[in-house]
């Protein structure tokens, strides 16, 4: 009885230090992460508002691709695979984000949306905070478990103090490494560090506690509107897949197309410029955030995700940076907005349901998926919500942003797959 008592003890004793130790860890990165993320919001949201005051800025956009390509050229990370290498770290048990990577991503970031590429934000977040996590695991000498664990909740807290979705921010890291098989041991750390770093993001006035999107127009699910929510995330999937293909496909092209690197950026710049132009609109460059409102209050054209699928390839693909995250949202956005006029539904709704959708399409995390939906637009759409999540999980196959993503049960049966993502 002693022996037992004992050993409940020392149990106990354990997991008393390790809460101890990872809420003070946490609570530390989550609070620098969330003061970095949020001078680096200011600095992208300072870049797009000069680029749209002084629109001929766009022409410079050469030029800021050329200042990318040498920075991460001389700094010796011209081969960085980007958050492709972060999950390629994570299952490693020896490889470690470079530290360059946290200046160099922010950096370039900022450069692409001053000049106008279009592109995200939130795939810089993952990397800086992957890099930032990987420096201090290795400067506090912790083993490879816990500087994993640390890696996964400094991704957590870039991306809530980023996107504003600390639930969705504290479990996306750890679902999408290997969809299917999360890593729970990080949830303590990943749920504190996230929501410390989006209540730093609220204090530095990046964003506010309010729900952004908030969705209140919502017909009777139980009717014939449950049909037509499974067409739209047939719809979503399919738009998703498409992206994903779209984006590996154009990278691999321009590489083989152009392989020096700087002629590559300035054909893909130039691309960018002379679509502009003839279009007359810069509503395709950057975040496009001002497209994405507009989608929840009335029906947008078809047009509009297609061409922003063609710009965030021209911009990704040929050496800029930033993330495929945002973009993906337009694309479900516009798309839904668009669907909404077809099947006689609220605009605002067939939106998020697009957001929701299409992320789920290109990440393969319908956790986090559901969590972003709750924490985006609020609790009166969830039924459409889940049923596009699910529905798009699996329509969209095993096609994913991430090439170094694992899906590691199959999505069609009870089957232990382990397969790579196309």
């Amino acid at each position: 009885m002693r022996e037992k008592i004992q050993n409940s003890y020392e149990s106990l004793r354990v997991l008393m230090e390790t809460l101890i130790l990872w809420s003070f860890l946490s609570v530390s990165v989550g609070g620098a992460i969330g003061i970095v993320a949020s001078v680096f919001a200011h600095a992208v949201e300072w870049a797009t508002n000069y680029r749209e005051a002084h629109p001929l800025l766009l022409l410079g956009l050469p030029v800021g691709g050329l200042i990318i390509v040498f920075l991460y050229k001389i700094m010796g990370q011209e081969k960085n695979a980007g958050t492709n290498m972060v999950l390629t770290v994570l299952r490693s048990d020896h490889d470690t984000m470079p530290g360059i990577v946290t200046p160099l991503i922010l950096i370039s970031t900022v450069i692409t949306h001053l000049f106008g590429g279009s592109s995200g934000r939130e795939g810089a977040a993952l990397q800086f905070g992957a890099s930032f996590g990987s420096v201090i695991g290795y400067q506090l000498e912790l083993n490879e478990s816990d500087k994993k664990i640390l890696i996964l909740a400094s991704m957590s807290a870039a991306f809530a103090a980023l996107f504003g979705t600390p639930m969705a921010a504290a479990i996306f890291p750890m679902e999408v490494i290997s969809v299917g098989v999360m890593y729970y041991a990080a949830l303590v750390p990943c749920m504190f560090s996230a929501f410390v770093a989006e209540y730093m993001s609220v204090v530095m006035g990046v964003r506010t506690f309010k729900i952004p999107y908030l969705v209140e127009t919502v017909p009777d699910f139980y009717s014939s509107n449950s049909l037509k929510v499974i067409l739209l995330a047939a719809c979503f999937a399919v738009a998703g897949s498409l992206f994903c293909v779209l984006l590996h496909k154009s990278e691999h092209a321009f590489k083989k197309w152009f392989k020096n690197p700087y002629i590559r950026v300035c054909v893909g710049a130039a691309a960018v410029i002379a679509l502009t132009f003839l279009l007359g609109t810069n509503a395709y460059l950057g975040l496009s955030e001002e497209l994405i409102h507009a989608s929840f209050t009335e029906a947008q054209g078809f047009q509009h995700f297609l061409l922003k699928m063609l710009f965030t390839c021209l911009t990704l693909c040929v050496g800029f940076k930033g993330g495929e995250i945002v973009p993906s949202l337009f694309i479900g956005a516009t798309l839904g907005s668009a669907m909404s006029a077809v099947l006689n539904l609220p605009p605002e709704l067939c939106a998020a349901c697009g957001m929701v959708g299409v992320f789920c399409a290109v990440t393969n995390s319908p956790i986090s998926s559901i969590l972003i939906s709750l924490e985006l637009f609020g609790f009166a759409g969830m039924p459409y919500y889940c049923i596009t999540i699910a529905v798009s999980y699996l329509l969209s196959g095993y096609q994913s942003l991430y090439k170094e993503q694992k899906i590691v049960y199959s999505k069609t049966e009870n089957r232990y797959v382990n397969r790579t993502t196309e």
